[in-house]
């Protein structure tokens, strides 16, 4: 069988599914039921200074939901740890000494000052913790404060605390990244700078989930207000996708260690994490919605598929798929594809043709001899993949590359199998200064 254990900054655990730093990770009768269930580690929820934060007692959490009653997305408002600081340290020392083989990593959120991060960092490390995550990218509450994302979008700020943090404490130190900015790499290479020694990525997204039309209020809303909160679920994994990929290829941060977080669901979403360089990978929304009990779910199928593929470890596939993530102008626009249609499992139900016919390049036609018939018109097709987006009937529809020899119908190019791409391209003005 597969092996599934991580060796992470030197910090072990069975399998790579870590619990991230959220209300499954809040006390230990959570984090004890999850270590039970098989989870390989945690992310222990936000630790701060004392006197402890303040919580809403109302709404905190909100679902954006599919047509068939899934949950896609995920809103919360809830803040870092509202007990005690010693009350969580006293319980994360207990929980680590009965549970040594699993990953025990403590978040963290004070002020942006040296003496409260060697502080608490101090505290921390008396638990036996194996590390301790820097929390840059909370939108919501902390940062109003200074805290969370409001330092994460000032790589300054994250250079500098994490050269405290490093100064002062022996632990591995992760930072977590915010979503929240225009370019990830920044404030990753600000980490690097610092001394982190792995980034996690990505924190919750700032969003409003909806409005009550009833009311005339946001959603959710306490005492007939609301704040704008954290959304996460498998509608952001693309999202968290493309930044783990951004610090993956960036020369920069290449071989930075990552734990990827956002929308991971299901084993096959934690093997496109690991293949897009991910040493571990954090869970949350599925958590919530599922139980701890998904876990034995996802470490049954990584364990399967990576047993088919014959992957003896993670290792073994890990970073595969960062070579194929480029710029759009290295793309090879010498290369045609054309979308074909399998009549044998097709369904006819017209979805194809009627998406392609009002929104896209009217190639698909939808008689032939006077019947019912889809069926793609070469002459038309710029093989954009949306037939194949929408299509219902998985396999029904695929995409077919054009082989040297063969004439594209659309503009008579024969092709010849060459590379070419918009930094020479004869419409690009610029070309010359590309190359």
């Amino acid at each position: 069988m597969a092996d599934l254990s991580t060796d992470f900054l030197g910090i072990k655990s069975p399998n790579p599914f870590w619990l991230a730093s959220a209300p499954p990770t809040d006390k230990e009768i959570n984090v004890r039921r999850a270590f039970e269930a098989g989870w390989g580690g945690v992310v222990w929820k936000t630790l701060g200074e004392d006197p402890p934060v303040v919580n809403v007692n109302g709404p905190r959490y909100a679902t954006l939901w599919s047509q068939d009653r899934r949950v896609i997305g995920f809103n919360n408002i809830e803040l870092i740890s509202d007990r005690p600081l010693q009350v969580n340290l006293d319980e994360i020392k207990r929980v680590k000494r009965d549970f040594p083989d699993r990953a025990m990593i403590v978040s963290l959120m004070v002020p942006v000052n040296e003496p409260s991060w060697k502080a608490i960092l101090e505290r921390v490390a008396d638990t036996g913790a194996d590390g301790v995550e820097l929390n840059f990218g909370c939108p919501h509450g902390m940062s109003e404060r200074g805290m969370g994302s409001a330092v994460g979008q000032v790589p300054e700020y994250i250079q500098q605390v994490t050269e405290w943090c490093k100064k002062h404490t022996k632990m591995p130190v992760i930072v977590k990244l915010t979503p929240n900015i225009t370019d990830v790499r920044f404030p990753a290479r600000a980490a690097k700078a610092g001394g982190a020694d792995a980034v996690s990525l990505i924190n919750t997204i700032n969003s409003v989930m909806g409005v009550d039309l009833d009311r005339m209020t946001m959603s959710p809303v306490t005492d007939g207000w609301g704040s704008h909160g954290g959304y996460c679920g498998p509608a952001v994994k693309p999202i968290a996708l493309n930044m783990v990929a951004e610090i993956a290829r960036d020369a920069t941060t290449a071989g930075l260690p990552i734990s990827g977080i956002g929308g991971i669901s299901t084993w096959r979403d934690a093997a496109e994490f690991i293949a897009m360089g991910c040493g571990t990978v954090q869970v949350c929304t599925a958590a919530m919605v599922y139980g701890f009990k998904i876990v034995q779910d996802m470490c049954s199928g990584l364990s399967n598929f990576m047993d088919e593929k014959g992957y003896a470890n993670l290792k073994a596939f890990q970073g595969m798929a960062v070579p194929t993530v480029k710029n759009w102008n290295q793309l090879n626009l010498n290369h045609v594809q054309k979308a074909v249609i399998d009549q044998d499992s097709c369904i006819q139900c017209g979805r194809c043709h009627v998406v392609c016919e009002d929104t896209s390049h009217q190639a698909i036609f939808a008689t032939k001899d006077g019947k019912r018939h889809f069926h793609v018109n070469e002459a038309e097709c710029v093989g954009c993949n949306l037939c194949v987006s929408i299509c219902p009937v998985p396999g029904t529809i695929s995409m077919r590359a054009l082989q040297p020899g063969e004439t594209d119908a659309r503009t008579g190019r024969v092709m010849d199998g060459s590379y070419a791409n918009w930094t020479t391209h004869p419409n690009n003005p610029m070309r010359a200064g590309c190359a």
